[in-house]
């Protein structure tokens, strides 16, 4: 049968970047656009007036240049999405919600979603979206419910943009293996937990147990996760982290019995041993997680912390005191933490709330509210505004600024 799957109209790179969060690049030929409804049919041509049922379809027939438009509606899967083909550089494949419409991908039904405790989710499982493909853009999906929401292993150059990962069996997103060149950028991730290991493991986002330099984080929120809000352990290259921000997590709202969330804002590393890598994170913010806001967490590597805030959290607000690390705390906030920063002999810290002397509590700041920050987001997927959000009433130069 002929091929009937409408043709979409070239677009720059530059314009494709600007929709989805990333940089522009060079100009992009035109692809095929596959059109995916809940009331579509597999064997329909993929058009918008004949559109497929299922998103695996669609990514099974996408090729290099595709866009896959999914349209509003849940997907309630019965085996997980998987991603095995990649785009290219110039002609990256993208998935995304039809303008505008809201997309719920749900994983309750997947089996590897109730593994039972102590078991183990096989690895082809891990995921209501499974990928192991490259130079994919996807975004202004909401994916729920699954044994991890979005799974990446050994992936380069994708941009995943405006996702929602929220109430999933593990990790909201995670990234591993072989991984480099990914921006993740405007995540939700929230309320994701893991039964099988009574809160042992479910982060908000995870860039983990993997290498690969140039991975990205900007604008995530990570919220209300049974473990950590970020966790970086055992990723061997350094990740950037930018205006992200890290709440609540680590507590037991699920009753977990012999619960073992860890609950840091950021976990910076971690292993047996601890890789030495270099993060980055900038204009940050952890407040009212249960452990640190940011640890190093045994990384003995030099990490760089500069212009984050940390407000009311259960532990260290900057802990960065593993034996030999050679972290760089520079201009650095802290506020009502249980303890403001933790420095190893080697860990180089200036400028930060903790070195300026003077009283420093909720009354230097204009406000502790996280109202603002926690709100809707802006249009373009961007975190709200939150100009007096633990910024110094004195005006100095200190800490994050949303």
């Amino acid at each position: 049968m002929r091929n009937t799957r409408i043709w979409s109209v070239a677009v720059t790179g530059a314009a494709l970047a600007m929709a989805l969060g990333g940089p522009a690049g060079p100009a992009l030929a035109a692809g095929t656009t596959l059109v995916v409804a809940p009331n579509g049919d597999d064997s329909a041509p993929g058009t918008l007036a004949r559109p497929l049922k299922t998103i695996q379809r669609a990514v099974d027939l996408a090729k290099p240049g595709d866009t896959i438009s999914v349209r509003g509606g849940t997907y309630a899967l019965t085996d997980n999405i998987t991603v095995t083909t990649s785009g290219t550089a110039s002609q990256p494949i993208t998935l995304a919600a039809h303008s505008g419409e809201r997309v719920v991908v749900d994983g309750e039904r997947l089996p590897a979603s109730h593994t039972p405790v102590g078991g183990s989710i096989p690895r082809a499982e891990r995921g209501a979206i499974h990928m192991e493909a490259s130079h994919w853009r996807i975004s202004d999906l909401e994916i729920v419910n699954g044994p991890y929401g979005v799974y990446c292993d050994g992936c380069d150059g994708n941009v995943f943009s405006r996702l929602s990962t929220h109430d999933n069996y593990e990790s909201g997103f995670q990234l591993q293996g072989s991984s480099s060149g990914n921006q993740i950028l405007n995540l939700d991730s929230y309320g994701n937990r893991d039964p099988r290991k009574n809160g042992e493991s479910a982060d908000g986002l995870a860039i983990k147990e993997g290498t690969g330099t140039g991975n990205v984080v900007r604008g995530a929120r990570l919220w209300n996760n049974v473990d950590d809000g970020f966790d970086a352990w055992e990723f061997a290259s350094p990740v950037t982290i930018e205006n992200t921000v890290a709440y609540g997590n680590g507590f037991n709202r699920w009753s977990f019995p012999d619960f073992a969330g860890d609950g840091n804002g950021f976990k910076l590393g971690g292993g047996s041993p601890a890789p030495a890598t270099a993060h980055t994170v900038r204009n940050s913010v952890a407040f009212k997680n249960a452990k640190h806001g940011f640890t190093d967490n045994g990384n003995p590597g030099s990490l760089a912390l500069s212009r984050n805030s940390t407000h009311s959290n259960g532990g260290t607000g900057f802990d960065a005191d593993v034996s030999g690390g050679t972290a760089r705390l520079t201009g650095n906030l802290s506020i009502a933490d249980q303890r403001a920063a933790a420095v190893g002999s080697k860990t180089v810290a200036s400028g930060n709330s903790w070195n300026l002397g003077g009283t420093w509590n909720a009354s230097s700041v204009l406000s502790t509210d996280p109202g603002p920050l926690t709100g809707p987001r802006a249009a373009d997927g961007s975190l709200p505004k939150a100009p007096a959000f633990l910024v110094p009433r004195s005006g100095t130069a200190v800490g994050a600024r949303f």
